[in-house]
């Protein structure tokens, strides 16, 4: 597994586990497998101290990429992305956790999804 995280051009940041997408020795793209997008915030509450040297740890969220798609596996556009790079340790570990959650998830048929306005 090659757990990357990337930024696009639309400005989201996703964390997935990656693959290259080569033909003719050319790279056309990226296969995103198990793709999150990142959301980060500040914590409510700072200690006079954390306020002071502005040194505090932030709230880290992920969400499905694709929210609409039961689709896994993803194929990007090269050109769509900013950059790829090696997450930090924690939000490597963040995503492990998370997809060891949601592997065995399979969306059930049956259900019914209501897209309103």
């Amino acid at each position: 597994m090659s757990i990357k995280l990337a930024i696009l051009k639309s400005g989201e940041h996703v964390i997935s586990d990656v693959k290259e997408l080569v033909a003719d020795e050319k790279l056309h793209g990226y296969l995103f497998q198990n793709a999150y997008v990142i959301e980060s915030r500040p914590p409510e509450f700072l200690t006079e101290e954390q306020r002071e040297t502005g040194k505090h740890d932030v709230e880290v969220m992920l969400s499905p990429w694709l929210i609409f798609s039961d689709e896994r596996k993803i194929p990007v556009r090269a050109d769509w992305l900013v950059t790829i790079v090696e997450p930090v340790p924690r939000l490597k570990e963040i995503y492990e956790e998370r997809i060891n959650v949601d592997k065995d998830y399979t969306p059930d048929e049956s259900s019914e999804i209501n897209f309103t306005d």
